[in-house]
């Protein structure tokens, strides 16, 4: 099935460069169970550009955390392939080019602020570079909490330092798998203005899984839509909105526009999910 890119007018200069980050290439996945084989995806096809920022939409079974979890090396396609940067997504991750935040921030409760994001650069054997830290605790919005442990933390600080984590290595791609997804709206809404931010000063192929589809608007340059049972991709949408997005720009009628189109894509995915 080959799909169109769709979009609006309005859309400002893109930081995006000229280049392939992510690629899957017909990629399917199969798990095999007590009933038998399952498909969990079959035949997912799409590239995105070098330094945007895509997301992954699609109803809960749709084959999302998984492919996002192939790009990381952390699962294989049963047939077919991905690639990060024109590399193996376990040769990236060898080359430490590629940073991921999780649902949970999984930090180790014993650690600070400041332990708890250096941790990566301990474990690939770097000298922990005290400067770097405290740029990524700034970039964050952290200072003044340094020392402070998981546990003294709201969620959406917890979700900050699991970002600076992600980024200590100064990873050329970033995967988000739900990173806000535990958070109540108003603190969500936040923390999307926050990763805008954070993108826009430290550029990186960027790959979101999320259910919100505003959130999913309010982020990207692009959208992929999929479908489940097999998990697949039935659109792709991009969205031209102007950079910085802010708050008022989600009460624009462009906005709300885009999020109804994606509602009602989701819907006909669904539909056909369940026919």
């Amino acid at each position: 099935m080959s799909v169109e890119v769709s979009g609006g007018p309005g859309r400002a200069e893109s930081p995006t460069p000229l280049g392939t980050g992510l690629v899957a290439a017909k990629v399917t996945r199969e798990f095999r169970g007590r009933h038998g084989v399952v498909a969990a995806l079959d035949g997912v096809s799409f590239p995105t550009a070098a330094g945007s920022f895509t997301t992954l939409i699609g109803p809960s079974g749709c084959g999302k955390s998984t492919l996002l979890r192939m790009f990381a090396g952390l699962d294989d396609p049963t047939t077919g392939s991905v690639a990060v940067l024109g590399d193996s997504p376990h040769k990236a991750q060898r080359d430490h080019r590629i940073g991921v935040a999780f649902q949970d921030a999984a930090l180790l409760p014993w650690r600070t602020v400041e332990t708890n994001i250096a941790l990566p650069l301990q474990v690939a054997g770097r000298k922990v570079d005290p400067k770097l830290i405290a740029d990524l605790i700034a970039l964050t919005r952290l200072t003044g909490f340094e020392k402070a442990r998981p546990a003294q933390l709201s969620g959406g600080m917890r979700q900050r330092v699991a970002i600076a984590r992600a980024l200590v290595l100064e990873p050329e791609v970033l995967l988000l798998d739900e990173p806000f997804g535990a958070l109540d709206d108003m603190t969500r809404h936040q923390m999307n203005i926050e990763l805008q931010r954070i993108w826009t000063e430290r550029p990186s192929t960027t790959l979101l899984v999320t259910h919100s589809l505003t959130e999913a608007v309010f982020l990207s340059d692009e959208i992929v839509v999929m479908a489940a049972r097999p998990g697949r991709v039935v659109d792709r949408v991009g969205i031209e909105l102007d950079r910085p997005r802010t708050a008022e720009v989600r009460q624009s009628p462009e906005f709300h526009a885009y999020a109804d189109d994606l509602s009602q894509k989701l819907q006909r995915a669904t539909h056909a999910q369940e026919a």
